[in-house]
């Protein structure tokens, strides 16, 4: 499963259709002990510019937060703007966490569908 992941990323990646924002950047890089790969890894995002969020990205956030909070579903603080910033602008959030297939249910988001 992990490799058409890769795959499927790879083709998003080739036909310039990833994004990414800085807190995805940051989650991506956070925890990587070894620095030769912190590195490598840092060079290799640096080819992607950071989608810009703005006030209304933040507001949204903390809107679709409390919308998971009165259905009993917890929600970080990073992956509400993860949310909000993508549904803002229309896309469809590329990821394997689990966490957003239950927040789908509550919040107007799309999951990219892998193509089979």
């Amino acid at each position: 499963m992990e490799s058409l992941a890769v795959e499927e990323l790879k083709e998003l990646i080739v036909a310039d259709r990833a994004r990414m924002m800085g807190v995805v950047r940051q989650e991506i890089l956070s925890g990587i002990r070894n620095p030769e790969q912190f590195e490598k890894l840092r060079v290799f995002l640096r080819s992607f510019v950071d989608v810009p969020t703005d006030t209304s990205d933040f507001e949204a956030a903390a809107q679709m937060s409390n919308q998971c909070r009165g259905k009993g579903i917890t929600v970080s603080i990073v992956d509400a703007l993860i949310c909000a910033t993508a549904s803002l602008r229309g896309w469809p959030i590329f990821t394997t966490d689990t966490d957003f297939e239950h927040l789908a249910r509550v919040l107007p988001i799309k999951l990219h569908a892998p193509r089979a």
